[in-house]
């Protein structure tokens, strides 16, 4: 099968997604100027850089009450910080609830019961129980071509990791399993790794 996007694919359901898979999840906090806390999460997220560490995420749909965004990326217009959670097989009802469509005074943190924990470098707020949680700084926000797509990226400036599971010196993702979304509403986990070794080492 071959299609162009332009044109449709004619299947049930959009394919693109399940072809770009598996995606990890940042579960993105930001704190509103007028300081309401948000918690969403987004799979259009990775690590884009070593040094300085960076990662990036992408938004592509609007709220009527953010104009041609949503409250993430409006937060971190206003803020120029944010957090990025990572989601454990333990939070996933958790994520999903705050990937509800909620009005921009309400938050997410109390609408699915977690507890919040205030960062140490940045004003925001984040997932006290998350595995581990980005800082980060904002850098630039991208308008991408499409209705309300915007890529945001922004500086690591500070890392928290529970230590139950850092092992020899290492961050071991087996215990905790991390999170991570296919395509559709289908989601995956990782439980177990494999090694390889490039042809320079």
């Amino acid at each position: 099968m071959f299609y162009e996007p332009r044109n449709g694919h004619g299947l049930p359901h959009n394919p693109f997604n399940a072809i770009v898979t598996p995606r990890p999840i940042g579960w993105i906090s930001t704190r509103s100027a007028d300081g309401i806390d948000n918690l969403a999460p987004y799979s259009f997220f990775n690590a884009v850089a070593y040094t300085p560490p960076q990662v990036m995420f992408a938004s592509t749909s609007s709220k009527p009450d953010q104009d041609d965004t949503k409250d993430s990326v409006a937060n971190i217009r206003d803020t120029g910080v944010f957090c990025v959670n990572v989601v454990s097989y333990e939070l996933r009802d958790a994520m999903n609830k705050t990937s509800a469509t909620l009005p921009k005074d309400m938050d997410e943190f109390d609408a699915a019961g977690l507890e919040k924990a205030e960062s140490q470098i940045i004003n925001c707020p984040r997932v006290a129980i998350a595995p581990a949680t980005f800082e980060c700084r904002l850098t630039q926000i991208v308008q991408l071509e499409g209705q309300s797509n915007h890529a945001v990226f922004g500086e690591v400036v500070g890392v928290h990791m529970n230590d139950a599971f850092i092992e020899d010196g290492k961050f071991d993702v087996t215990k905790f399993i991390p999170l991570s979304r296919l395509g559709y509403r289908d989601y995956s986990m990782v439980d177990k790794t494999f090694t390889l070794a490039r042809p320079d080492d």
